[in-house]
């Protein structure tokens, strides 16, 4: 195992348990009173940048991938989930929510496109594809968690 597969996993580990916390600390609170709306914005600010930091990867691989073809695809996906990390904690927490945990389900059926070739191959290293899709399906549920309990 490399210096950098270690730190990535460590990343990963450390960033999504200490999401979790969040989100379940915040699925806990009164549905009513305001501490409930300032975490769940909370939240989803740590949740946009969680999905900024994923979409960044893919544009570390494509820079580092040169002889790649069409890995410009990829740098353009990240884009737009950049474009959703901005904007999504400029709305209603609740609505920030949902749309961050359907960009990391867009992440993850992302990047189980990589693995047939319906997107770029050799870009993203296969082992990566695998876990990030786990990670993401994983980082949306938990965002959605505190609006299943909101009702």
């Amino acid at each position: 195992m490399t210096d950098a597969l270690r730190a990535l996993l460590v990343t990963a580990v450390a960033s999504g348990a200490g999401f979790a916390w969040l989100a379940l600390r915040t699925s806990r609170l009164d549905r009513q009173g305001p501490e409930r709306l300032v975490a769940e914005l909370r939240l989803a600010q740590i949740a946009a940048l969680l999905l900024a930091f994923v979409a960044g990867a893919y544009v570390g691989f494509a820079a580092s991938a040169s002889g790649a073809e069409a890995a410009g695809l990829d740098v353009a996906l990240a884009l737009g989930f950049f474009v959703v990390a901005a904007v999504a904690p400029t709305r209603d927490p609740g609505e920030a929510l949902v749309v961050l945990a359907l960009a990391f389900v867009a992440h993850a059926v992302a990047d189980i496109l990589h693995r047939p070739g319906a997107l770029p191959v050799g870009v993203v290293p296969q082992w990566y594809l695998v876990g990030c899709a786990v990670y993401n399906v994983a980082l949306g549920a938990l965002c959605y968690l505190p609006l299943l309990r909101r009702r």
